[in-house]
């Protein structure tokens, strides 16, 4: 079938609107009609050669892992969905490596596998432009495009009384800082808690910390009006990275330290200082995506005494679980993600970036 999607030519390219071909669903496919796509970074890591894509199939690539859109047509062997249903997408597993078997999909063994392949996980593509070949199947979804083929595996139904177009970025980076704090540090209530970068995965985060009922929320970025942003959506405390140092103002803000900490931009030195902000026991969360190979500079006896660095993908979450969840805060006011928003028309995608890359926006999101 013609479809419509952002390509990608090159290494550090533009997003071009082409028009395309795509396959028809395998048996354990669903065809979408996207409505909503966001952008996350690590689309753009994907763009830069960051992950493991073999160099192969690296491009013309589609990328693209946070649609939200309607059913048009399931596989012979779909019996999740059906034509007409409203869904999300999120990341694609084996469900047959003991992480799977174990109900930590996102520790999926084969990950890159089925995400990272630059197609099927059996090494067949889905989109041709002509006679060229442009790989995708990007988190078994490539969905900067206005129809996307997905598994059933990583299709999550939603109801209909949300609209779709917000909904993409629960596929990711929605739910990967709400669920650090909900699924993986489970901080009590009267918690207290520091957020290192305060992007769509940061924001969430500070979301889901009011909704746990932490009492000190901690929000370190450079960008002032991000650091305004998470102080009207519960953060009790801003910090700017840019005009001292973070660690010894939080230490001072709690006497000692925070028991939790989260690091969301991805950065050596910024790891450093959510490790060294936790009092003993504390525990720091690592979310931020990096190259492979990166690596940083601990000190051994704070770690020694009693405190835990803990890398978390995906919020520890099963997404047909737990997207869900968090559809039922948003309907009572609780989780207002789409607080952290934007819209912009599809063939306005490199703008978008550009927005993102610059941080005048938190979540830009496309409208097919």
């Amino acid at each position: 079938m013609d479809m419509k999607a952002a390509v990608v030519f090159q290494k550090s390219g533009d997003f071009s609107i082409e028009q395309l071909q795509m396959s028809d669903p395998n048996d354990d496919e669903v065809l979408v009609r996207i409505v909503g796509t966001g952008i996350c970074h690590t689309d753009l890591a994907g763009r830069e050669q960051y992950l493991p894509i073999p160099p192969a199939r690296a491009f013309p690539a589609v990328f693209g892992h946070e649609g939200a859109g309607v059913v048009e047509t399931v596989g012979a062997r779909v019996t999740k969905v059906k034509p007409g249903d409203h869904v999300a997408l999120s990341w694609d597993f084996c469900g047959a490596c003991p992480s799977c078997k174990a109900g930590s999909e996102p520790y999926c063994s084969n990950l890159f596998l089925y995400n990272f392949n630059g197609a099927r996980p059996d090494g067949t593509t889905t989109l041709r432009k002509g006679d060229q070949v442009i790989y995708g199947s990007f988190f078994c979804q490539s969905s900067l495009a206005n129809f996307a083929l997905a598994n059933e595996r990583n299709i999550v139904k939603v109801e209909k009384d949300v609209p779709l177009e917000i909904l993409g970025p629960l596929g990711c980076g929605i739910r990967t800082g709400a669920g650090a704090v909900m699924n993986t540090l489970h901080p009590s209530p009267g918690a207290s808690i520091a957020v290192f970068g305060v992007g769509p995965v940061g924001m969430s985060a500070v979301l889901a910390a009011v909704v746990c009922g932490c009492t000190t929320i901690i929000a370190v970025d450079i960008i002032p009006e991000r650091l305004e942003k998470a102080k009207e959506l519960g953060a009790t405390h801003t910090i700017n990275a840019s005009e001292g140092d973070p660690v010894q103002t939080i230490r001072d803000i709690t006497g000692g330290g925070v028991e939790y900490s989260l690091e969301c931009v991805g950065n050596p030195k910024v790891l450093r200082q959510a490790v060294d902000v936790l009092p003993r026991c504390g525990v720091c969360g690592l979310l931020g995506v990096v190259p492979p190979g990166t690596e940083v500079s601990l000190d051994m006896d704070l770690i020694m005494n009693g405190r835990t660095v803990r890398g978390v993908l995906a919020g520890d979450s099963n997404s047909d679980l737990f997207i869900p969840r968090l559809l039922d805060l948003y309907r009572q006011g609780r989780f207002p993600f789409d607080r952290l928003i934007t819209f912009y028309p599809f063939d306005e995608i490199n703008r978008a970036v550009a927005d993102m890359e610059k941080g005048r926006v938190i979540k830009p999101v496309l409208r097919m």
